[in-house]
Protein backbone atom coordinates (compact mmCIF):
# COMPACT_ATOMS: atom_id res chain seq x y z
CA UNK A 1 0.00 0.00 0.00
CA UNK A 2 1.40 3.52 -0.75
CA UNK A 3 -1.21 6.27 -0.52
CA UNK A 4 -0.65 10.10 0.34
CA UNK A 5 -2.28 11.58 3.51
CA UNK A 6 -4.40 13.71 1.14
CA UNK A 7 -5.58 10.40 -1.11
CA UNK A 8 -6.42 8.62 2.63
CA UNK A 9 -8.61 11.63 3.50
CA UNK A 10 -10.67 11.74 0.02
CA UNK A 11 -10.99 8.08 0.26
CA UNK A 12 -12.45 8.38 4.02
CA UNK A 13 -14.81 11.79 3.27
CA UNK A 14 -11.65 13.62 6.19
CA UNK A 15 -10.23 16.87 6.43
CA UNK A 16 -6.42 17.52 6.58
CA UNK A 17 -4.78 19.33 9.20
CA UNK A 18 -0.76 19.39 8.66
CA UNK A 19 0.70 17.76 5.51
CA UNK A 20 -1.33 16.07 3.14
CA UNK A 21 1.59 14.90 0.69
CA UNK A 22 3.72 12.24 2.94
CA UNK A 23 3.68 9.22 1.38
CA UNK A 24 1.74 6.40 3.38
CA UNK A 25 2.86 2.44 3.09
CA UNK A 26 1.39 0.91 6.27
CA UNK A 27 -0.94 0.49 9.27
CA UNK A 28 0.24 0.73 13.21
CA UNK A 29 -1.72 1.15 16.41
CA UNK A 30 -0.72 4.64 17.34
CA UNK A 31 2.07 3.54 20.50
CA UNK A 32 4.17 1.48 17.83
CA UNK A 33 3.70 4.05 15.18
CA UNK A 34 6.82 4.80 12.58
CA UNK A 35 7.27 7.24 9.66
CA UNK A 36 5.31 5.98 6.89
CA UNK A 37 2.19 4.62 9.18
CA UNK A 38 -0.89 5.79 9.78
CA UNK A 39 -2.81 5.04 12.86
CA UNK A 40 -6.17 6.51 14.63
CA UNK A 41 -7.26 7.60 18.02
CA UNK A 42 -10.70 6.63 19.37
CA UNK A 43 -10.11 5.72 22.83
CA UNK A 44 -9.07 8.84 24.79
CA UNK A 45 -6.42 6.69 27.18
CA UNK A 46 -4.29 6.33 24.27
CA UNK A 47 -4.28 10.32 23.73
CA UNK A 48 -0.83 10.42 25.55
CA UNK A 49 0.38 8.53 22.51
CA UNK A 50 -0.94 11.32 19.85
CA UNK A 51 1.79 13.61 20.91
CA UNK A 52 4.50 11.23 21.13
CA UNK A 53 3.85 8.64 17.94
CA UNK A 54 6.53 8.92 15.13
CA UNK A 55 3.37 7.86 12.51
CA UNK A 56 2.90 9.84 9.65
CA UNK A 57 -0.52 10.65 10.04
CA UNK A 58 -3.61 9.78 12.56
CA UNK A 59 -6.96 9.35 12.42
CA UNK A 60 -9.03 11.44 14.64
CA UNK A 61 -13.23 13.12 15.34
CA UNK A 62 -13.91 15.93 14.09
CA UNK A 63 -14.70 17.00 17.89
CA UNK A 64 -11.08 16.02 18.98
CA UNK A 65 -9.42 19.23 20.08
CA UNK A 66 -5.38 18.14 20.57
CA UNK A 67 -3.58 19.38 24.00
CA UNK A 68 -0.12 19.69 22.77
CA UNK A 69 1.57 20.39 19.39
CA UNK A 70 0.90 17.21 17.09
CA UNK A 71 4.06 15.99 14.75
CA UNK A 72 1.40 13.82 12.75
CA UNK A 73 -1.06 14.97 10.43
CA UNK A 74 -4.27 14.84 11.68
CA UNK A 75 -6.89 13.51 9.39
CA UNK A 76 -10.25 14.51 10.99
CA UNK A 77 -12.78 12.32 10.33
CA UNK A 78 -16.74 11.67 11.72
CA UNK A 79 -16.22 8.83 13.91
CA UNK A 80 -12.21 7.27 13.74
CA UNK A 81 -12.82 3.86 14.39
CA UNK A 82 -15.27 3.23 11.66
CA UNK A 83 -12.93 5.68 9.38
CA UNK A 84 -9.71 3.02 10.21
CA UNK A 85 -11.53 0.21 10.18
CA UNK A 86 -12.81 1.06 6.06
CA UNK A 87 -8.81 1.55 5.48
CA UNK A 88 -8.28 -1.78 6.96
CA UNK A 89 -10.79 -3.50 4.82
CA UNK A 90 -9.20 -1.40 1.23
CA UNK A 91 -5.64 -2.65 2.87
CA UNK A 92 -7.01 -6.14 3.19
CA UNK A 93 -8.33 -6.06 -0.71
CA UNK A 94 -5.30 -5.12 -2.05
CA UNK A 95 -3.62 -7.86 0.06
CA UNK A 96 -6.14 -10.48 -0.81
CA UNK A 97 -7.05 -9.97 -4.06
CA UNK A 98 -3.56 -8.86 -5.99
CA UNK A 99 -2.95 -11.89 -6.93
CA UNK A 100 -3.37 -13.07 -10.76
CA UNK A 101 -2.69 -16.32 -12.85
CA UNK A 102 -2.02 -19.68 -11.96
CA UNK A 103 0.97 -21.22 -10.01
CA UNK A 104 2.03 -24.41 -11.08
CA UNK A 105 1.73 -27.61 -10.36
CA UNK A 106 -1.48 -27.13 -9.82
CA UNK A 107 -4.85 -29.35 -11.30
CA UNK A 108 -8.46 -28.52 -12.74
CA UNK A 109 -10.74 -30.88 -14.01
CA UNK A 110 -12.71 -30.87 -17.49
CA UNK A 111 -15.76 -29.42 -18.08
CA UNK A 112 -14.66 -26.44 -15.45
CA UNK A 113 -16.04 -22.47 -15.95
CA UNK A 114 -14.05 -20.00 -14.51
CA UNK A 115 -13.92 -16.32 -14.42
CA UNK A 116 -11.31 -13.61 -15.23
CA UNK A 117 -8.46 -12.17 -13.02
CA UNK A 118 -8.76 -16.00 -10.95
CA UNK A 119 -5.57 -16.77 -8.64
CA UNK A 120 -5.02 -20.49 -8.23
CA UNK A 121 -1.72 -21.27 -6.07
CA UNK A 122 0.85 -23.71 -6.44
CA UNK A 123 -0.89 -27.01 -5.84
CA UNK A 124 -4.64 -26.36 -5.91
CA UNK A 125 -7.11 -28.90 -6.69
CA UNK A 126 -10.33 -28.26 -8.68
CA UNK A 127 -12.45 -30.95 -9.63
CA UNK A 128 -15.00 -31.53 -12.37
CA UNK A 129 -17.70 -29.42 -13.55
CA UNK A 130 -16.95 -26.60 -11.30
CA UNK A 131 -17.67 -23.00 -11.65
CA UNK A 132 -15.48 -20.33 -10.53
CA UNK A 133 -16.57 -16.76 -10.24
CA UNK A 134 -14.39 -13.61 -11.42
CA UNK A 135 -12.01 -12.55 -9.07
CA UNK A 136 -11.27 -15.66 -7.22
CA UNK A 137 -8.55 -16.29 -5.19
CA UNK A 138 -7.74 -20.28 -4.26
CA UNK A 139 -4.60 -20.42 -1.89
CA UNK A 140 -1.85 -23.17 -2.47
CA UNK A 141 -2.78 -26.46 -1.48
CA UNK A 142 -6.64 -25.73 -1.50
CA UNK A 143 -8.84 -28.63 -2.62
CA UNK A 144 -12.42 -28.14 -4.33
CA UNK A 145 -13.90 -30.88 -5.57
CA UNK A 146 -16.14 -31.98 -8.07
CA UNK A 147 -19.36 -29.94 -9.12
CA UNK A 148 -18.61 -26.86 -6.42
CA UNK A 149 -19.82 -23.53 -7.23
CA UNK A 150 -18.01 -20.39 -6.01
CA UNK A 151 -19.24 -17.05 -6.06
CA UNK A 152 -17.25 -14.10 -7.35
CA UNK A 153 -14.67 -12.56 -5.01
CA UNK A 154 -14.39 -15.40 -2.75
CA UNK A 155 -10.96 -16.68 -1.12
CA UNK A 156 -10.43 -20.21 -0.38
CA UNK A 157 -7.07 -20.17 2.41
CA UNK A 158 -4.42 -22.28 1.67
CA UNK A 159 -5.25 -26.27 3.04
CA UNK A 160 -9.11 -25.45 3.00
CA UNK A 161 -11.41 -28.06 1.18
CA UNK A 162 -14.36 -27.49 -0.46
CA UNK A 163 -16.17 -31.08 -0.98
CA UNK A 164 -18.34 -32.18 -3.79
CA UNK A 165 -21.48 -30.44 -5.14
CA UNK A 166 -20.86 -27.64 -2.13
CA UNK A 167 -22.13 -23.88 -3.20
CA UNK A 168 -19.80 -20.93 -1.85
CA UNK A 169 -21.30 -17.63 -2.26
CA UNK A 170 -20.01 -14.21 -3.12
CA UNK A 171 -17.12 -12.44 -0.70
CA UNK A 172 -17.05 -15.68 1.34
CA UNK A 173 -13.73 -16.21 3.24
CA UNK A 174 -12.88 -20.10 4.00
CA UNK A 175 -9.79 -20.16 6.10
CA UNK A 176 -6.81 -22.54 6.14
CA UNK A 177 -7.77 -25.99 7.13
CA UNK A 178 -11.60 -25.36 7.06
CA UNK A 179 -13.26 -28.28 5.75
CA UNK A 180 -16.66 -27.42 4.10
CA UNK A 181 -18.95 -30.45 3.11
CA UNK A 182 -17.52 -33.07 4.86
CA UNK A 183 -19.71 -36.46 5.73
CA UNK A 184 -22.46 -35.70 8.42
CA UNK A 185 -22.26 -37.92 11.70
CA UNK A 186 -25.09 -40.12 10.63
CA UNK A 187 -25.11 -43.93 11.87
CA UNK A 188 -28.10 -46.46 12.46
CA UNK A 189 -27.92 -48.72 15.74
CA UNK A 190 -28.36 -52.38 14.60
CA UNK A 191 -29.35 -55.03 17.08
CA UNK A 192 -26.02 -56.75 17.38
CA UNK A 193 -24.93 -53.53 18.71
CA UNK A 194 -22.93 -52.26 15.52
CA UNK A 195 -23.95 -49.40 13.74
CA UNK A 196 -24.06 -48.91 10.28
CA UNK A 197 -23.31 -45.89 7.82
CA UNK A 198 -26.14 -43.97 6.81
CA UNK A 199 -25.40 -42.22 3.67
CA UNK A 200 -24.83 -38.57 3.32
CA UNK A 201 -25.65 -37.50 -0.08
CA UNK A 202 -26.69 -33.74 0.61
CA UNK A 203 -24.34 -30.05 0.88
CA UNK A 204 -23.50 -27.40 2.16
CA UNK A 205 -24.54 -23.65 1.33
CA UNK A 206 -22.74 -21.07 1.91
CA UNK A 207 -24.51 -18.10 0.84
CA UNK A 208 -23.19 -14.45 0.47
CA UNK A 209 -20.74 -12.56 2.58
CA UNK A 210 -19.75 -16.12 5.12
CA UNK A 211 -16.43 -16.04 6.77
CA UNK A 212 -15.46 -19.94 7.81
CA UNK A 213 -12.64 -19.79 10.68
CA UNK A 214 -9.42 -22.19 10.28
CA UNK A 215 -10.03 -25.81 11.46
CA UNK A 216 -14.10 -24.97 11.47
CA UNK A 217 -15.93 -28.31 10.23
CA UNK A 218 -19.30 -27.50 8.17
CA UNK A 219 -20.91 -31.28 7.68
CA UNK A 220 -23.10 -32.04 4.37
CA UNK A 221 -26.78 -32.54 4.58
CA UNK A 222 -27.81 -36.39 4.76
CA UNK A 223 -30.46 -35.19 1.99
CA UNK A 224 -30.85 -31.43 1.07
CA UNK A 225 -28.75 -28.89 2.29
CA UNK A 226 -26.63 -27.63 5.48
CA UNK A 227 -27.38 -23.86 5.39
CA UNK A 228 -25.21 -21.08 6.57
CA UNK A 229 -26.66 -17.82 5.97
CA UNK A 230 -25.85 -14.30 4.16
CA UNK A 231 -23.16 -12.62 6.76
CA UNK A 232 -22.72 -15.50 8.90
CA UNK A 233 -19.04 -15.08 10.88
CA UNK A 234 -17.75 -18.73 12.20
CA UNK A 235 -14.85 -18.17 14.47
CA UNK A 236 -12.49 -21.41 14.48
CA UNK A 237 -13.07 -24.86 15.70
CA UNK A 238 -16.09 -24.89 15.27
CA UNK A 239 -18.27 -28.21 14.26
CA UNK A 240 -21.86 -27.83 12.50
CA UNK A 241 -23.72 -30.73 11.95
CA UNK A 242 -25.58 -32.03 9.13
CA UNK A 243 -28.60 -30.14 7.97
CA UNK A 244 -28.01 -27.25 10.38
CA UNK A 245 -29.36 -23.99 9.38
CA UNK A 246 -27.42 -20.75 10.58
CA UNK A 247 -29.08 -17.67 10.19
CA UNK A 248 -28.08 -14.25 8.53
CA UNK A 249 -25.66 -12.06 10.18
CA UNK A 250 -25.36 -14.62 13.55
CA UNK A 251 -21.89 -14.86 14.90
CA UNK A 252 -20.37 -17.58 16.62
CA UNK A 253 -16.82 -18.14 18.69
CA UNK A 254 -14.36 -20.81 18.41
CA UNK A 255 -14.97 -24.41 19.68
CA UNK A 256 -19.01 -24.44 19.37
CA UNK A 257 -20.70 -27.29 18.30
CA UNK A 258 -23.80 -27.44 16.85
CA UNK A 259 -25.53 -31.02 16.44
CA UNK A 260 -27.80 -32.02 13.32
CA UNK A 261 -30.75 -30.43 12.00
CA UNK A 262 -30.21 -27.33 14.53
CA UNK A 263 -31.78 -24.27 13.06
CA UNK A 264 -30.17 -20.76 14.51
CA UNK A 265 -32.40 -17.94 13.89
CA UNK A 266 -30.56 -14.37 12.42
CA UNK A 267 -28.51 -12.25 14.17
CA UNK A 268 -27.50 -14.41 17.03
CA UNK A 269 -24.62 -14.33 19.21
CA UNK A 270 -22.90 -17.33 20.41
CA UNK A 271 -20.13 -17.59 23.04
CA UNK A 272 -17.21 -20.07 22.76
CA UNK A 273 -17.48 -23.64 23.83
CA UNK A 274 -21.36 -23.38 23.36
CA UNK A 275 -22.92 -26.82 22.93
CA UNK A 276 -26.25 -27.36 21.06
CA UNK A 277 -28.70 -29.75 21.04
CA UNK A 278 -30.24 -31.71 18.26
CA UNK A 279 -33.02 -30.60 16.18
CA UNK A 280 -33.79 -27.53 18.33
CA UNK A 281 -34.93 -24.08 16.99
CA UNK A 282 -33.16 -21.02 18.04
CA UNK A 283 -35.10 -17.83 17.89
CA UNK A 284 -33.99 -14.79 16.29
CA UNK A 285 -31.49 -12.68 18.04
CA UNK A 286 -30.81 -15.02 20.62
CA UNK A 287 -27.29 -14.31 22.76
CA UNK A 288 -25.73 -17.33 24.61
CA UNK A 289 -22.73 -17.48 27.19
CA UNK A 290 -19.70 -19.18 26.80
CA UNK A 291 -19.73 -22.61 27.79
CA UNK A 292 -23.25 -23.34 27.76
CA UNK A 293 -25.59 -26.12 26.48
CA UNK A 294 -28.42 -25.61 24.71
CA UNK A 295 -30.77 -28.62 25.46
CA UNK A 296 -34.35 -27.18 24.08
CA UNK A 297 -36.19 -24.62 21.81
CA UNK A 298 -35.52 -20.93 22.61
CA UNK A 299 -39.15 -19.39 21.27
CA UNK A 300 -38.34 -15.94 22.47
CA UNK A 301 -36.85 -13.65 20.30
CA UNK A 302 -33.83 -11.92 21.63
CA UNK A 303 -33.22 -14.20 24.37
CA UNK A 304 -29.91 -14.43 26.65
CA UNK A 305 -28.85 -17.87 28.03
CA UNK A 306 -26.56 -18.95 30.29
CA UNK A 307 -24.84 -21.61 32.01
CA UNK A 308 -25.03 -25.63 31.34
CA UNK A 309 -28.39 -26.43 30.88
CA UNK A 310 -28.54 -23.25 30.04
CA UNK A 311 -31.16 -20.88 31.29
CA UNK A 312 -31.80 -17.05 31.75
CA UNK A 313 -28.66 -14.97 31.41
CA UNK A 314 -30.59 -12.38 34.35
CA UNK A 315 -31.31 -16.01 36.99
CA UNK A 316 -28.13 -17.60 36.04
CA UNK A 317 -25.71 -14.65 36.69
CA UNK A 318 -27.57 -14.47 40.07
CA UNK A 319 -27.62 -17.95 40.76
CA UNK A 320 -23.67 -18.18 39.97
CA UNK A 321 -23.63 -15.54 42.55
CA UNK A 322 -25.00 -17.54 45.72
CA UNK A 323 -23.62 -20.37 44.31
CA UNK A 324 -20.12 -18.95 44.96
CA UNK A 325 -21.33 -17.28 48.38
CA UNK A 326 -22.18 -20.97 49.11
CA UNK A 327 -19.38 -22.14 52.00
CA UNK A 328 -19.91 -18.90 53.82
CA UNK A 329 -23.53 -19.74 53.63
CA UNK A 330 -23.34 -23.30 55.12
CA UNK A 331 -21.93 -21.72 57.75
CA UNK A 332 -23.89 -19.50 58.85
CA UNK A 333 -26.38 -22.04 58.49
CA UNK A 334 -24.42 -24.40 60.88
CA UNK A 335 -24.36 -21.16 63.32
CA UNK A 336 -27.96 -20.63 63.29
CA UNK A 337 -28.68 -24.49 63.86
CA UNK A 338 -26.53 -24.93 66.93
CA UNK A 339 -28.37 -21.32 68.41
CA UNK A 340 -31.91 -22.79 68.06
CA UNK A 341 -30.69 -26.18 69.82
CA UNK A 342 -29.44 -24.79 72.44
CA UNK A 343 -32.63 -22.04 72.83
CA UNK A 344 -34.76 -24.94 72.43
Amino acid sequence: MKFTVKQIATLLEGEVAGNDTLAITGLSKIEEGKPGDISFLSNLKYEPYLYTTQASAVIVDHSFQPKKPVLSALIFVENSYSAFTRLLEEYYKQLSFSRIGVEQPSYIGDGCQLGEQIYRGAFSYIGKNCQIGRNVKIYPHAYIGNNVCIGDNSIIHPGARILDNCVIGQYCVVHPNAVVGSEGFGFAPQPDGTYKTIPQLGNVILEDFVNVGSGTTIDCATMGSTYIRTGAKLDNLIQIGHNVDIGRNTVIAAQTGISGSTKIGANCVIGGQVGFAGHLIIADGTKVGAQSGVGKNVVEEGTALNCSPAFGMKESMRSLAIFRKLPALEQRLTVLEKKNKKES
